[in-house]
């Protein structure tokens, strides 16, 4: 029997206002519009988060609210009485890209604050915590992946090892949800102080690209290489070897931090209420007390490749699992 997953209760809709044409690179298209400026991107999407946020907060106080979307796969696998020896058939190809141990910490601490008003809420794993850069094919069977992985291993090391010459800041977290996740999620820099951790610069070519004859072109530094810039670049090179079928190409940077599995904590009309007042008290701590702070407890900014370049992985990966083809080298 076929499963109604989650997120297809989920409309993954451009919400920048960004038009995208069919068989252009899609990052190209905001780039475009916001003619490379790093603070119009930035601006882009802060549109974005804010407005579906907004629409979320809309459909969970809504006096026609009905329920939550429970994920039935993770559900499975997460209490496997329900189905005893169900496997998740979906086989992915992506690159994800590792947040650094100091954004871990960030994202573990803002997981306890929701766990206050959704003691149920499932949490993901603080080691299977990534961002997806770009995602290849999500629902395929193990053989189609395996096709997908032998076509694109020439290409790997080079996508791999990107970060390490271009250099993309992400800034400015805060809680994005719907009704089946949440999810912290990030700005493309645009000039404010650096306070993550020092790194060393990018070199003109990684090692590793350089071993395979592929040049990763000139090191970038500063903010006018955003992280829609790299998205850009991995769909491109990925693009030569095989066809990208992302489900979805929005200007988002987000961690997944949970997924409902149950009814339970959002079954009245006052835990909704107590849920999107405890995401809103944390987004104004977030803005309050870790945007751009220096020496505060935490740290909400990262540079994309700080500690491990961008990992190539498959396999049933929806939830953080699958295996690692190859981590690029980090700085």
């Amino acid at each position: 029997m076929a499963l109604n997953l989650a997120d297809a209760g989920n409309k993954f809709e451009d919400l920048s206002g960004i038009d995208i044409k069919p068989g252009d690179n899609p990052y190209d298209a905001l780039i475009n519009a916001c003619s490379g400026s790093p603070a119009k991107i930035q601006s882009l999407y802060a549109t974005h988060r804010s407005t579906r946020n907004a629409q979320q907060r809309e459909k969970f106080l809504s006096l026609e609210f009905k329920e939550l979307n429970i994920d039935p796969i993770l559900l499975r696998l997460e209490k496997p009485d329900v189905e005893p020896g169900f496997q998740d058939p979906r086989h992915c190809l992506v690159f994800w890209a590792r947040p650094p141990s100091h954004v871990v910490e960030l994202a573990c601490h803002v997981q306890t604050l929701l766990q206050k008003a959704a003691p149920n809420l499932w949490l993901m794993p603080s080691h299977r915590m990534h961002l997806t850069t770009l995602e290849i094919a999500h629902s395929l069977t193990a053989q189609g992946i395996a096709d997908l992985v032998s076509s694109m291993r020439p290409e790997i090391p080079a996508l791999t090892g990107l970060t390490f010459t271009r250099r993309s800041r992400l800034v400015k977290p805060m809680i994005s949800y719907d009704l089946s996740a949440v999810a912290l999620s990030f700005l493309p820099a645009s000039g404010e102080e650096m306070v993550s951790p020092a790194a060393v610069p990018p070199l003109l070519e990684t090692p590793i690209a350089a071993q395979s004859g592929q040049s990763n072109g000139e090191g970038t530094e500063g903010d006018n290489y955003t992280y829609h810039h790299l998205r850009r670049d991995v769909f491109t090179m990925a693009s030569e070897s095989v066809p990208v079928g992302s489900r979805y190409v929005v200007p988002s940077a987000h961690i997944t931090l949970g997924r409902y599995l149950t009814q339970a904590d959002h079954e009245t009309s006052e835990q909704r209420e107590k849920w999107i007042r405890t995401i809103e008290e944390a987004n104004k701590w977030l803005e309050d007390e870790v945007w751009e702070v220096k020496d505060g407890e935490f740290i909400g900014e990262w540079v994309v490749g700080q500690e491990r370049g961008l990992e190539a992985r498959c396999g049933t990966l929806w939830y953080g699992g699958g295996r690692t083809l190859l981590a690029g080298e980090g700085f």
